[in-house]
């Protein structure tokens, strides 16, 4: 990266260098672009703060989103495949929540914080 040359040199040579270094990687920003699509549809949204604050089967939630059962597993095994959830079965039933993976436990605190964004500007 020693030889690209900014237009514009504004003396923070070595800070701009680290990151257009960091830039270049690009395979980072991709997967980082991957998790955030996971979460690109409202009702999948809904679904995984539903699961970060407890643990639910299929049919209610479908019932709670109003969303098809078919739908709830769609966006389910799409969170599931990411990692951001985890399952267990008792007899039939099918128990879906929240994962502890890094990745999942960033995502819950990003919806809490956005939330208490929400909510603290709805005040003003």
């Amino acid at each position: 990266m020693d030889s690209l040359r900014l237009p514009h040199e504004h003396g923070e040579s070595d800070q701009v260098k680290e990151l257009i270094e960091q830039l270049s990687e690009i395979d980072k920003y991709q997967a980082i672009a991957e998790i955030f699509k996971h979460l690109d549809d409202a009702n999948r949204i809904r679904i995984f703060y539903l699961l970060c604050n407890c643990e639910e089967c299929v049919i209610n939630i479908s019932a709670i989103l109003g969303i098809s059962s078919p739908a709830a597993s769609h966006h389910l095994r799409l969170l599931k495949d990411r990692q951001l959830i985890v399952s267990r079965r008792s007899g039939k039933e099918v128990y879906y929540k929240a994962s502890d993976t890094e990745e999942s436990l960033l995502l819950q605190k990003l919806l809490r914080i956005t939330f208490e964004n929400i909510l603290s500007e709805s005040d003003h």
